[in-house]
């Protein structure tokens, strides 16, 4: 492709031409420049938002911007679209009160409202941007680039498998295009909560959905990080947080089949019920399974860690009562004799607990030894 190279010269010179949006925060700086890279760069922003534990507040409320606030094409563009998904026929042909300015709009597709001519439900058509394709092959190759020179500049990069890293997240971006995908998707993970307390999926239209069109229920929820709406709405967030575990667990261990993709622009809470909160799941375009021995690796995992955390815990008892009843460094040591199965190296320092990780092909086990 012939503006390959210039797009990849032009990219390179981001970092070095000055910066036209030097005016602006750091934050906001940092979500424009993923913005005008592309949809392979803003699905990295997306990632990034999610890590409020790396980032400071600032930055981080401006990269979850890109999760459903990109910059939208035209809702004109969009409407041909639909129209020639279609079959040539006008919305108007199909759809009611279709509106022309996007709901919200992503990395890879917009959405816009409407309602269905056959029954008047209110539904979301979401429509891939125009010409996307190219622009994420010509980021893909650029990423390979970059893949193929981490064994050299990292000791551990050969380990790493950077290329196969690249070649699966192409895998995933390639699939995210394919909208009869995203469809099949959510009629599974519908048909896996049905009537469930805990999740909703919104129903998908079928007869309209196509490759680049797919059409679905409106839905109306609380945005599952606007905790303050929340609040006001008289959520039971200690149930709403269990239920998010549940959810989890049982698409990865009951179901094997679960949403990959639920950063906080795919996730709502209903305003329905606030004392009985109920999850809304949308865009299901990627989703993972696993098979019996991953779920057996996962579960050994999550059953190491949550010993590690009651080793902390009763460390953490012992503390507190060796603590009131000595009072001197001598009398603390003599306790420490008292309880010879942990591994005490210093106050307040945690205790000593070794993991070691045993490989069998793809089967690992971590072994906590106190």
């Amino acid at each position: 492709m012939r503006l390959t190279l210039p797009l990849r010269l032009w990219r390179y010179s981001l970092f070095w031409m000055p910066n036209r949006h030097k005016d602006k925060l750091l934050g906001e700086r940092l979500r424009l420049a993923l913005q005008e890279l592309g949809p392979v760069w803003i699905k990295f922003g997306q990632m990034l938002s999610t890590r409020r534990d790396l980032f400071p507040p600032q930055i981080a409320d401006q990269l979850a911007l890109l999760q459903d606030k990109v910059a939208p094409f035209d809702g004109r563009l969009a409407k041909a679209q639909i129209e020639e998904a279609m079959g040539g026929l006008p919305v108007e042909a199909w759809f009611d009160d279709f509106d022309i300015q996007p709901l919200a709009s992503a990395s890879i597709a917009q959405v816009h409202t409407a309602r269905l001519k056959s029954n008047g439900k209110e539904v979301v058509i979401k429509v891939i941007r125009p010409d996307i394709l190219p622009v994420i092959q010509a980021d893909l190759k650029l990423i390979y680039r970059l893949a193929r020179w981490v064994p050299r500049l990292l000791p551990d990069g050969r380990r790493l498998r950077p290329t196969e890293v690249v070649r699966e997240y192409e895998k995933t971006l390639i699939d995210e295009l394919n909208l009869l995908r995203e469809s099949a998707n959510a009629i599974q993970l519908r048909r896996n909560f049905e009537n469930s307390p805990m999740l909703y999926i919104p129903e998908v239209y079928s007869d309209y959905c196509s490759q680049n069109m797919m059409v679905m229920e409106r839905i109306y929820g609380i945005p599952v990080s606007d905790v303050a709406a929340l609040e006001k709405n008289g959520t039971n967030m200690k149930l709403l947080a269990e239920r998010g575990v549940k959810v989890f667990f049982t698409q990865v261990f009951r179901d094997s089949f679960f949403h990959a993709d639920m950063h906080p622009g795919n996730i709502f809470v209903s305003h329905e019920h606030p004392e009985n909160p109920q999850y809304i799941g949308i865009d299901c375009g990627i989703v993972g399974s696993l098979n019996k021995e991953d779920k057996r690796y996962l579960a050994e995992n999550f059953i190491a860690f949550f010993n590690l955390i009651a080793i902390t815990e009763r460390w953490q008892s012992f503390l507190i009562a060796i603590t009131e009843r000595w009072q001197n460094c001598m009398s603390i040591q003599a306790g420490f004799r008292q309880i010879p199965t942990l591994k005490i190296l210093s106050l307040p320092s945690a205790p000593s607990v070794n993991l070691s990780l045993k490989s069998r092909s793809r089967k690992s086990r971590l072994v906590m030894c106190c």
